[in-house]
């Protein structure tokens, strides 16, 4: 239908058929022309190119090229470009925004599985859960020895899209928790409007049992939790990471939980993955799981169909709920 816009799907191979099921595609074809296929590799070649040439809007994913200067040439109607996965940082380049192109992601639509996993980690970290699976060979514990999840100060570092939600998940439990928040972009009025207590790194390291990191990964943020302040959390404390790994002295961290005094649970690591062997993989009181707290399996869908909303909104010409800025990307994941 010449009427309607030109949509062009870029992103791996694996990916298509996970983020865009038969029924999410079928949806996404009824509002558009949907070029046939996806691009599933480099976007220099010329079948690229012929498809590109048409676009108006871009459909992305995991896997897909960055949209450089060379790419964007070949797509001179493009309008919009929505990514059904989470950063674009490694998408989206210059190039984009001085053609004025809208960028979307479907960050909000990760954070659901993402916030998910904290909490759960929250709770395990909370009783304690994997010293004292440890400690089961060798006896079970008695009730008095047995932590409980209530009454904790928690401790959040960033009031990102993630971020925020944990906290709002947090207060709506009746567990009590007294929540802390670290952000340098938030005010004192603001954390108290998202139900948190805004303080200091050091406060928070040294207040908090639980921690747990939902920072951009940027230059003054690696590292962020350095040997210093892990060691200024309380004993039996626990770190919990679902951002990126290069926040935390993974050194740092391993010598603090092989002594037994703090617990962590981690879908991050520096290096990632962590090389066989290390000390990390084999602690009884570390959790490290392979980057699996965003959208997996059956709730890559979830992706697919955002993006879709997405695209109604556009043609509605309604404001798009996961558009992106230049001036905000740096400090997103």
């Amino acid at each position: 239908m010449a009427d309607r816009p030109t949509a062009v799907l870029a992103m791996g191979a694996d990916e298509v058929a996970a983020v865009l099921p038969p029924d999410i595609r079928a949806r996404l074809a009824e509002l558009t022309n949907l070029a046939p296929g996806a691009l599933t590799g480099a976007l220099t070649t010329p079948d690229a190119r012929s498809a590109l040439a048409d676009a108006h809007l871009l459909i992305s994913g995991w896997g897909c090229p960055p949209l450089t200067e060379e790419v964007l040439d070949s797509a001179p109607r493009l309008q919009v470009v929505i990514h059904a996965a989470g950063s674009v940082k490694s998408l989206v380049t210059s190039a984009v925004w001085k053609r004025d192109i809208i960028v979307s992601s479907a960050s909000d639509a990760n954070a659901g599985p993402v916030v998910d996993y904290t909490l759960a980690a929250i709770v395990f970290a909370a009783k304690r859960a994997l010293p004292t699976a440890a400690s089961y060979a060798t006896g079970w514990p008695a009730f008095t020895e047995r932590e409980g999840a209530d009454g904790r100060t928690i401790g959040v570092i960033g009031a990102s899209r993630i971020g925020r939600r944990v906290i709002a998940r947090l207060n709506a439990t009746d567990h009590g928790h007294r929540v802390l928040l670290h952000d340098p972009y938030v005010t004192e009025a603001d954390a108290r409007a998202l139900g948190a207590e805004l303080v200091d790194l050091d406060t928070l390291c040294r207040t908090s049992s639980i921690i747990t990191v939902h920072a951009p990964q940027l230059p003054e943020t690696r590292h962020l939790l350095n040997a210093t302040l892990l060691a200024f959390i309380p004993d039996g404390g626990t770190v919990v990471n679902t951002a990126r790994g290069s926040l935390i002295d993974t050194a740092a961290l391993g010598r603090e939980c092989a002594t037994g005094r703090l617990d962590a649970y981690l879908d991050v690591t520096d290096p990632e993955p962590l090389p066989a062997g290390h000390p990390l993989l084999s602690l009884p009181n570390v959790l490290v799981t392979p980057h699996v707290a965003g959208a997996q399996g059956s709730e890559v869908r979830r992706l697919g169909a955002y993006a879709v909303d997405e695209v109604v909104r556009f043609l509605r010409g309604d404001p798009l709920l996961g558009r992106l800025t230049d001036a905000e990307l740096p400090r997103l994941a």
